[in-house]
């Protein structure tokens, strides 16, 4: 059973959210319902899940919005669900930080199998985690300006404090990191960070940067990304 896992369901269809409640709580997870995003962002600040599973479509605060609220301050797992099957998006949902995406209408079912396998990677990925760190005895930084980079546990410090990251943040800095006062075009940015096979908005890059900017800038530290017009971005050493 999966009683100390919880997740929190999004959607303004009463009848989706119970029955998604019905089915996760008999595979023993707990679970609370929300018919907004407003509703679920307040709670969140409070308490938070183990998944997030999210409608896209609603009134106020969307599934994208608060999507991009989470991740601003959380790397938990993500699953959007969507009346919409157009493949725009899921590409969005997936920029933004969602997990997966499922279309409606969906086999709860098949909710249930992805919810399990993503609590299966997310358990191994932490038990990956804690074997790395026991065996690190030592660990080399890259430094750059006020900052130091530990890469093989993927975080940034300045002044010994963590800025927390998101997972594509982290990627997209590390590679300034490891190619400083070099100039990169926004497609060969995309291609580190998302792969050559990448069929998204080159605007993905943009975004990134500008909240790789914002959380250097909160923490006080000189280092800059800086964008060459007409050509891209690079990170000054």
């Amino acid at each position: 059973m999966n009683t100390d896992k919880l997740i929190f369901v999004v959607d303004d269809d009463e009848t989706i959210r119970r029955i998604i409640e019905r089915y996760l709580e008999n595979e023993g997870y707990q679970v609370e319902l929300f018919a907004t995003g407003e509703l679920a962002w307040n709670r969140f600040e409070s308490q938070q899940p183990d998944l997030f599973i999210m409608d896209i479509m609603m009134p106020g605060i969307d599934g994208y919005e608060l999507c991009k609220r989470i991740r601003g301050v959380s790397e938990l797992p993500i699953i959007m669900v969507s009346a919409r099957d157009d493949e725009i998006d899921k590409i969005l949902g997936l920029e933004l930080g969602s997990d997966d995406y499922l279309s409606k209408p969906f086999s709860p079912r098949e909710l249930v199998a992805r919810v399990k396998t993503i609590f299966r990677r997310v358990g191994q990925a932490e038990s990956a985690a804690l074997k790395a760190a026991d065996e690190r005895k030592t660990e080399t930084a890259i430094e750059i300006k006020d900052l130091r980079v530990f890469p093989d546990r993927r975080q940034v410090q300045h002044e010994e404090v963590e800025i927390t990251l998101t997972t594509k943040e982290f990627d997209l800095f590390l590679f300034f990191v490891e190619n400083s006062n070099k100039v990169f075009t926004r497609e060969q940015l995309l291609n580190q960070v998302w792969g050559y096979d990448y069929i998204g908005d080159e605007r993905a890059i943009d975004d990134l940067v500008k909240r790789l900017r914002k959380k250097l800038k909160s923490k006080g530290s000189i280092a800059e990304i800086r964008t060459v017009w007409g050509y891209g971005y690079k990170l000054e050493s």
